[in-house]
């Protein structure tokens, strides 16, 4: 067995995941909702609103060499007494009253190292006994079809293992799954495939899972790059369809008012950035 303070390099499926406290803590049966790191990064913010809204316990981080390193302080901070606590680049955080398990990205990938990223993650994800994984995604709009153009902006994967397991759910909810488009769009011949533009590791993850029978589900929204609060929104309340993380409150007479009540984190505040300076006038 592991000793709680092991080395993260002791074990190749322990290579990521540091646990905040003396103990790893027990995962199994949990699922784990993570993000893409993709066009107007809606997954990152969707995860985002899921920590804040549960207000999910931080139980670990990933070592990595991975992505790009960074540090800044806590997103979720709700007092003046922690909101100097220091976040990283990949954070784990749990709510075991309703099993699940949320993995924060907050950087980009070095180059050639996404693979390696997915590989590492989805071996940590069979040790820990995981139920499933959930990614969180987004895709660049303008690739759409015209199918796609007339139709919902929302679209899921699922791969052979969580068919078996979440197909009978998800038909209920009547989503759209995504086509499969042309693999080479030019080449009028080429052969059938998925394919998501601007989805960063949504695919790679997707095919690695399918080969690993991995039980792994992509939710994506089909977006532009701008204030894309609003699409990350829409993405949390998709999976909350099948999830039911919370319970609709009454709806408001504003007939255009989500009848959710996420919790917005505290640093979306800086999202675009402080105030000009006055010094410049």
């Amino acid at each position: 067995m592991q000793s709680p303070r092991a080395s993260p390099f002791s074990h190749p499926a322990a290579t990521m995941f540091v646990p905040c406290g003396e103990s790893v803590p027990d995962l199994a049966g949990f699922t784990l909702l993570m993000p893409a790191v993709s066009v107007g990064n809606v997954g990152q913010l969707a995860i985002d609103l899921i920590i804040s809204t549960l207000n999910m316990s931080k139980i670990g981080y990933f070592y990595t060499d991975c992505l790009v390193p960074m540090v800044g302080n806590n997103p979720y901070a709700t007092a003046e007494e922690n909101s100097t606590e220091l976040s990283i680049n990949t954070e784990v955080y749990s709510l075991p009253s309703k099993k699940l398990v949320a993995l924060q990205l907050r950087s980009i990938f070095i180059k050639h190292k996404s693979k390696s990223f997915c590989e590492k993650l989805l071996s940590w994800v069979k040790s820990s006994c995981l139920a499933g994984v959930i990614v969180l995604s987004s895709s660049h709009s303008y690739h759409r079809n015209d199918l796609q153009l007339r139709s919902s902006p929302f679209r899921y994967l699922l791969t052979p293992s969580m068919q078996k397991c979440a197909q009978n759910k998800i038909n209920s909810l009547n989503w759209e799954e995504m086509e499969k488009s042309r693999c080479i769009p030019e080449i009028d011949d080429s052969e059938f495939c998925i394919r998501i533009p601007g989805g960063g590791i949504t695919k790679a993850l997707y095919d690695e899972s399918s080969s690993k029978d991995i039980p792994l589900a992509v939710l994506l929204k089909f977006v532009s790059e701008g204030d894309n609060i609003p699409d990350a929104l829409g993405l949390v309340e998709y999976l909350n369809e099948w999830l039911q993380i919370i319970k609709p409150h009454l709806q408001s007479d504003d007939p255009t008012a989500s009848s959710l009540q996420w919790k917005i984190p505290s640093s979306w505040r800086l999202l675009f950035g402080s105030g000009l300076p006055p010094a410049l006038f």
